[in-house]
């Protein structure tokens, strides 16, 4: 018998737990902006990335990453940088004739992020993830009929994975200093389409890399 205010650990209990805990479903995201904050500036694209599962026992990765989507969006203020859009390239003033309307955009992106996650629990991926967070999520509240398929919470910041499997200070877990072994494929374009990929594979291989305080990272075999 156990007494009140003492607790005692069930196998049974907790595997039974495990055993109706959802999947966690990665979405690697990249924005491009013409500015620091949205709402006084505008979300002008934005890319989702399927970027794999984890039971809570087992990573898999991806085959390939073609389950995606991209939108490019109509600017909602008349303010912009122009240091912004000379990053990212985008012609602001093509995007006020063509591009989605927000509310068609987030309202398709939320209904894809959840069929594409089906049973599974959708986590947005992002490095660093403050940025791309702080736009998707104020777009997803103000625009999708249904709201952020994420929540208000469910997220997981690449910068932090990297500085706690390093042992590294957060001023030193930045892309730059990424092991060789943890490196995409790819550079980085600017694109939010191409920089979620790039970004997905940095996921994966800090996901399972098994960490250290050495300069040789070890990625178990696949």
């Amino acid at each position: 018998m156990v007494s009140p205010g003492s607790a005692r650990f069930d196998g049974r209990t907790e595997h039974s737990k495990a055993s109706r805990r959802r999947s966690d479903v990665y979405f690697s995201a990249d924005v491009e902006t013409d500015g620091p904050i949205p709402g006084p500036y505008s979300l002008l694209s934005f890319a989702l990335v399927y970027a794999g599962t984890f039971d809570g026992h087992r990573f898999t990765r991806p085959t390939s990453f073609d389950r995606a989507i991209y939108s490019e969006l109509r600017p909602i203020s008349e303010n912009f940088e122009a240091e912004a859009l000379r990053v990212n390239g985008l012609d602001r003033e093509r995007l006020l004739r063509e591009g989605q309307v927000p509310e068609a955009a987030m309202t398709e992106a939320c209904a894809w992020v959840k069929r594409t996650a089906g049973a599974g629990h959708p986590v947005l991926v992002a490095y660093p993830l403050s940025f791309d967070w702080s736009w998707l999520y104020w777009y997803f509240v103000r625009y999708s009929r249904d709201g952020s398929p994420f929540s208000h919470s469910s997220c997981f910041d690449i910068k932090t994975a990297f500085a706690v499997k390093g042992r590294l200070p957060m001023a030193q877990a930045g892309r730059s200093n990424l092991y060789d072994a943890l490196r995409p494929q790819q550079p980085h374009q600017h694109h939010a389409l191409s920089d979620a990929v790039e970004q997905a594979q940095i996921f994966g291989n800090v996901f399972e890399w098994e960490g250290g305080d050495d300069r040789v990272p070890r990625i178990p075999p696949r």
